[in-house]
């Protein structure tokens, strides 16, 4: 609940965007008293010459608009250029324990971190330490463990390409590939399902086929807060006629009417535009079910001698048509029709659909990947799209609409506990050393190493890793179970607080700000989630002396470490041109002329074979992948059972918390709330806004329970509910998660109401 208003909820009937979206960006910079700084930073964002957004990884528009910016975009900015600082004197005044008792709103607005801190036991306060004496502490801890795979070392996805990758070689030369990182948590499953499909871990959409579109699929996204910029490109596609398909437990307000705030005759009439043509009100887990519908629909026309199926691409382009064929007629109606929640007549619409358009784009989010066979999931939105040859021409392909805005690139370069034997050769040619070979921890595993002891030493470069993950009793016990912490960040955040015996917050320099080394101004490289690469340059200057790049603190950290290290990690603090020149010798294959490449202020687009019809796989063509039945969680035998999904508010930003509203939604002022279908809530005897407990069901006899919950009636599906990711957390169980990707099931955890 909020710190001081009390609760409010008031159901939200206006258009997404439009002068609600005006009034809040205006009022996000004046609360961090930023309205002219701000303002200033807002025009180079997104902008050739300028710096990429931190928030979202959603392309920028290849058009002269003065304005590239969302709602969110600029809340994002506004909380990193903020006049707040976090000072050795807020540290002197607050003690950990005092810290914890606060809000992660609280922490959040304090500020900017200024200068690295170290923790003193004795006090149980951080105190100010060097930076060469906290690199020597963390080359210390590194140095005296027993073997590196003792050591976890995490990735945020605001880490840009040349941090990234440094980091990348210092861990591997120092001998792990633990790379637990905020991909693991997201979009895991596209990285390891896609490619044995398709024969690539990321989408084959650029942003100019919305243009060519013919039908636009969106699945378990709430476009409206998690990638806003994108609903230009939808708008468009509805004014041409296309039409839009939203498959979603939740009716989410911005995929149901938009009104564009860059539009001046919309804002000017108080205009808006409907977005979805047909809203797919599926059950959690039943979008498996839709899917196999779709195809059967398809296989049933085929079979009657339609021309539904582009039966040249498949002869020439697939293997495994027919075990997808038949388990598509295999299944039965009933059981569709049961699993997905949508009628048989909606599912057939959906078909009719797809067929009629002769390019299709499927779009998806964590609404799909976040289930415990999420990387199959997303194999058979594939498998659908091959089926019309949906690969390869405008308008058409798979488009996962990841969250953060470097995770995809981070991947790209590097950080992947499970790298292949070809990367780690090429490592070996051009540092001169030997990369281990066998793979690292992914998030989960590296929780379950430090549970048993095995893990010592937790670095993260950037994020608010012990917020993210499952299970958060168990999480802050294995934390606490470190002998060193290391949180290099812009804002204070809860895991600067539940930490090992030894801990460092270190801070560093934002996307927004400029980076000066001996060399003269330096700039990084980002890619979106359309493997866009393009250059960043920060215009405002730094929040402290003492703020460092993330490039010069991983080249620090392994000179501690690795003192006969075979990299001349002190040259690349200096020269980014050097690190990238780096990259292209590691990636010949991608990064080919990197250095000249990204002289081009719009940057360029990494070869995504798929788009060429040519497939990477093991066959050299594209694989169809079967998921026999129509489950994709564990089935649970309990007539209490509801589903809860975890999801963003729309003043949030995965962890980050800008506040306690959720327009959109009708929530104002709290957090602790649980959406419930009105039949559902009247079944268990439960009053309007009843005050509840959540228990999970499991069968491992750990209690996981989070009370006062207020029950708000919502247009759930019967048995599906709802609530805010990071306090539901706790519910979710650390084994509970995708075996092929890692990734936590936090969108479908079985769970009982219990009244108060």
């Amino acid at each position: 609940m909020s710190e001081h208003r009390p609760p409010r909820y008031k159901p939200y009937d206006q258009p997404a965007g439009g002068w609600g979206s005006a009034a809040a960006t205006a009022r996000v910079l004046l609360e961090q008293s930023v309205v002219a700084k701000g303002s200033r930073a807002l025009l180079s964002m997104n902008q050739p010459g300028g710096f990429k957004c931190p928030s979202c990884a959603f392309p920028d528009a290849d058009c002269h608009r003065k304005l590239e910016f969302c709602e969110n975009g600029v809340k994002a900015l506004a909380f990193e250029a903020t006049k707040a600082r976090v000072t050795a004197e807020f540290f002197a005044r607050h003690s950990v324990t005092e810290l914890m008792a606060q809000s992660d709103h609280w922490l959040e607005m304090q500020g900017r971190l200024t200068e690295p801190m170290r923790y003193d036991a004795a006090t149980d306060h951080y105190v100010p330490c060097e930076w060469d004496e906290a690199f020597a502490l963390i080359g210390r801890h590194l140095q005296a463990l027993s073997s590196p795979h003792q050591a976890e070392f995490y990735t945020s996805g605001r880490t840009p390409n040349e941090a990234a990758f440094l980091y990348s070689i210092f861990v591997r030369e120092f001998g792990t590939n633990n790379f637990p990182d905020c991909s693991n948590m997201c979009h895991e499953p596209t990285s390891r399902g896609l490619p044995p499909v398709i024969g690539v871990g990321k989408g084959t959409v650029v942003l100019d086929d919305f243009e060519h579109a013919e039908a636009i699929f969106i699945m378990g996204q709430n476009t409206g807060t998690n990638s806003p910029r994108m609903m230009t490109n939808l708008v468009e596609a509805r004014k041409r006629g296309i039409p839009i398909v939203a498959v979603n437990p939740m009716p989410e307000r911005a995929l149901i009417r938009f009104t564009d705030p860059q539009d001046i005759v919309q804002m000017a009439t108080l205009g808006a535009a409907d977005i979805t043509s047909e809203f797919v009100h599926v059950r959690i887990g039943g979008d498996l079910a839709l899917l196999k519908g779709m195809m059967k629909v398809l296989f049933e026309r085929a079979d009657a001698g339609e021309a539904v199926l582009d039966q040249a691409f498949l002869d020439e382009h697939t293997l495994g048509l027919e075990a997808i064929r038949d388990d598509a007629l295999a299944q039965d109606w009933d059981e569709i029709v049961r699993v997905s929640g949508i009628s048989e007549a909606q599912i057939r619409r959906c078909a009719e659909i797809y067929i009629r358009s002769k390019a299709t784009i499927i779009c998806y989010g964590m609404g799909l990947t976040q289930h415990q066979q999420g990387s199959r999931l997303v194999q058979q939105v594939a498998n659908l799209l091959l089926l019309r040859g949906n690969f390869g021409k405008p308008g058409a392909g798979i488009s996962p609409i990841r969250g953060h805005s470097n995770v995809q690139g981070d991947r790209t370069v590097g950080i992947d506990e499970r790298p292949s034997q070809a990367y780690l050769d090429r490592v070996h040619e051009v540092f001169g050393f030997e990369p281990p070979r066998e793979d690292g921890h992914h998030t989960v595993e590296s929780v379950q190493a430090m549970l048993a002891g095995t893990a010592k030493v937790f670095i993260g470069l950037g994020g608010n890793f012990v917020r993210a993950i499952p299970d958060t009793e168990r999480a802050f016990a294995a934390m606490r179970m470190l002998d060193l912490t290391v949180g290099i960040a812009t804002k204070l955040n809860r895991g600067h607080l539940v930490h090992g015996r030894d801990a460092l917050i270190l801070p560093v320099v934002a996307r927004s700000e400029w980076i000066h080394t001996a060399l003269g101004e330096q700039f990084v490289t980002i890619e979106d989630s359309m493997s866009n690469v393009s250059p960043s340059r920060g215009v405002l200057e730094p929040v402290s002396t003492q703020a460092l790049p993330e490039v010069e603190i991983v080249c620090r950290m392994a000179m501690a470490t690795l003192p006969r290290s075979k990299v001349d990690w002190g040259a690349y603090v200096h020269d980014y041109d050097a690190i990238r020149a780096l990259i292209a010798e590691v990636y010949p294959q991608i990064y080919a002329g990197f250095g000249e490449k990204i002289r081009n202020p719009k940057g360029f687009h990494l070869d995504i074979a798929p788009r060429r019809r040519v497939w990477l796989t093991a066959s050299g063509k594209a694989q169809f992948l079967p998921l026999p039945g129509l489950e994709v969680n564990d089935v649970v035998d309990d007539p209490a059972m509801l589903r809860l999904a975890t999801v963003r508010s729309h003043d949030q930003f995965n962890t980050t918390i800008y506040s306690y509203n959720d327009r959109y939604r009708g929530v104002y002022n709290d957090r602790m709330i649980l959406f419930m279908n009105a039949e559902d809530r009247a079944e268990r005897g439960l009053a309007v806004e009843a005050r509840i407990a959540l228990e999970t069901i499991t069968g491992d006899g750990v209690q996981r329970r989070v009370e006062g919950l207020t029950v708000l009636d919502y247009p759930m599906p019967r048995g599906a509910v709802a609530g805010y990711f990071p306090e539901l957390n706790p519910l979710l169980p650390l084994e509970h998660y995708d075996r092929n990707s890692g990734t936590p099931a936090a969108k479908s955890i079985p769970v009982r109401v219990v009244a108060l």
